[in-house]
């Protein structure tokens, strides 16, 4: 999967865009980065629009132990998390929306990004 990363300083919030294959290497590699992002810009919220993946992958325990790696990454429980889908892709991420909030990460997933910035603003 490849990403480009955009910084709103003033609004506070860091903006990744998303392409290619999402599985479950370059998902960790891309929350490593985004945390790194985040960490130097003093910021806790994350827009995330995967809305250009071609598909998704994942076992299930992979993706429910995706939250435990965050934290084993150093990634802070006090972050802010909107993610942007194809309603292709609803199932994987309601199921990971779903393993994230049970461990305290906020994320909230959308279809559409003017409700995602709103959530993610306020």
């Amino acid at each position: 999967m490849e990403y480009e990363i955009k910084i709103y300083n003033e609004e506070k919030y860091i903006e990744v865009v998303t392409k290619g294959v999402a599985d479950n290497d370059s998902s960790l590699s891309m929350a490593k980065t985004i945390k790194e992002k985040m960490q130097q810009h003093r910021i806790t919220r994350a827009l995330i629009d995967h809305r250009n993946i071609e598909s998704v992958s994942g076992e299930i325990m992979e993706i429910y132990n995706r939250p435990r790696l965050f934290r084993i990454m150093g990634v802070v429980l006090n972050i802010k998390i909107a993610e942007i889908i194809k309603p292709d892709h609803v199932k994987h991420f309601r199921f990971f929306e779903t393993v994230c909030i049970n461990q305290g990460i906020r994320i909230s997933i959308f279809q559409e990004k003017t409700p995602a910035l709103e959530w993610l603003l306020k």
